[in-house]
């Protein structure tokens, strides 16, 4: 009789594990301390996977249980199942303890220039790793397995099963082309900004805060250029449509930027690390976690 050829199931393993260490012990009590369990639950496994094999697998007597030919044919095949499951094992767990594979991160396109030379280092440091930048206006659902990482701008994320840390709070101010300075000149206070043209967020429930503050402020009117994406109203002040809202890396990297008002608290944006909570302590998000931190801290300062 060839037991390679029954039809075996996962959920028979246990029974099948347990009639291995009887053949390999010899005794019901031997087996029982190797897997840990009652001595009661070794008969009980053995018995079943017996009757429902329709075989005898041992041969009791005084001394213990002797396998049968079809329980040593039995224990050839838990033998080498057994060293298979110790092998994926450690794989398994040599692969969790590597920063490899795929990893998905998640943001705004508006923080782009900060994320792309941070993802080139991270990938330059862990060269095995095959980088996912997503970006756009709607969110990614960490929790169907769109990404490993997001990171958000304003209020606190507060999706359950996710893991939320502070990153940096970025400062933002008013800035205009030196080309719209030159055509209209620059409000000396906030009296003549009724007299000036302004870029915006087409949805005026953003929940940005220097959007907010620009909805309470400045009359809709004035905002002549509006867009749903954050890089085409950069782009939209950069070329002197009106004045808008950049953070100070971004107006710097421009050059000929002019600052209107400088920063404020009440426009600063807050970004956040976002994680799901079953992937958040793999070896591999929480390298990504710590270098991104890093690099953060001279976010504020460019």
């Amino acid at each position: 009789m060839n037991l390679r050829t029954k039809d075996w199931h996962l959920e028979n393993w246990d029974e099948v594990r347990t009639a291995y260490q009887v053949a390999k012990m010899g005794t019901v009590s031997g087996a029982a301390e190797v897997l840990g369990v009652h001595h009661a639950t070794v008969i009980r496994h053995v018995d079943a996977l017996e009757a429902r094999m329709g075989v005898k697998l041992f041969q009791r007597h005084a001394r213990g249980y002797t396998a049968t030919e079809a329980g040593q044919d039995l224990c050839r095949v838990a033998q080498a199942t057994d060293e298979q499951f110790s092998q994926l094992a450690g794989r398994v767990k040599g692969k969790g303890d590597e920063v490899s594979g795929e990893l998905v991160v998640t943001s705004l396109i508006g923080l782009a220039p900060l994320m792309a030379p941070t993802l080139t280092a991270f990938q330059a440091t862990y060269p095995d790793v095959t980088l996912r930048y997503l970006t756009g206006e709607r969110l990614f659902r960490l929790e169907y397995g769109e990404a490993h990482v997001a990171i958000r701008a304003g209020a606190a994320p507060d999706q359950p099963d996710n893991v939320v840390q502070p990153l940096v709070s970025q400062p933002i101010g008013l800035y205009a082309s030196q080309g719209y300075v030159d055509r209209f000149g620059i409000p000396k206070n906030e009296s003549e900004y009724s007299k000036h043209r302004f870029v915006g967020h087409d949805a005026q429930n953003n929940r940005s805060p220097f959007f907010q503050w620009m909805n309470e402020n400045i009359a809709r009117e004035n905002v002549v250029f509006r867009s749903t994406d954050n890089r085409a109203m950069e782009l939209a002040i950069k070329a002197g449509a009106g004045i808008g809202f950049m953070n100070a890396h971004d107006a710097a990297s421009h050059g000929s930027m002019v600052q209107v008002a400088k920063e404020r608290d009440e426009w600063s944006a807050k970004l956040w690390l976002v994680t799901h909570v079953d992937l958040h302590r793999t070896t591999k998000v929480q390298a990504f976690l710590k270098f991104v931190k890093e690099q953060a801290q001279s976010w504020e300062m460019e």
